[in-house]
């Protein structure tokens, strides 16, 4: 049996983990690759992830700002999910951060 991974206190340290460039003004942590994928993505104020699809379940909670889509706007604390088959695109205008799990990758038209 695999020994469970642990971040304590992931919404006082997340500033503390070390991030790379994943899309213009996005940057990412990787907890866990592969699927279902978990991250923590930072996001520059003003920053956007263009429209995609999900082809599994997106599992959010914000750490830190407002994340905004076409729906809404999305506080720190807030549980978002975005079920398979849903599009949206995502911006954040102060900037935020948000624990992220995609149960399979995303799409982006093409």
């Amino acid at each position: 049996m695999n020994d469970p991974f642990v971040i304590a206190d992931l919404m006082d340290t997340w500033q503390g983990l070390p991030f790379v460039p994943f899309r213009e003004g996005v940057e990412v942590h990787y907890i866990k690759q592969g699927a279902p994928a978990l991250a923590v993505l930072r996001y520059a104020p003003g920053a956007k992830v263009p429209l995609h699809l999900h082809t599994g379940l997106e599992t959010i909670v914000v750490l830190d700002g407002v994340q905004s889509d076409e729906r809404g706007d999305y506080g720190k604390g807030t549980l978002i999910l975005n079920p398979a088959g849903t599009t949206h695109s995502v911006w954040s205008e102060q900037g935020c951060a948000v624990l992220i799990q995609w149960e399979r990758p995303i799409q982006f038209p093409e």
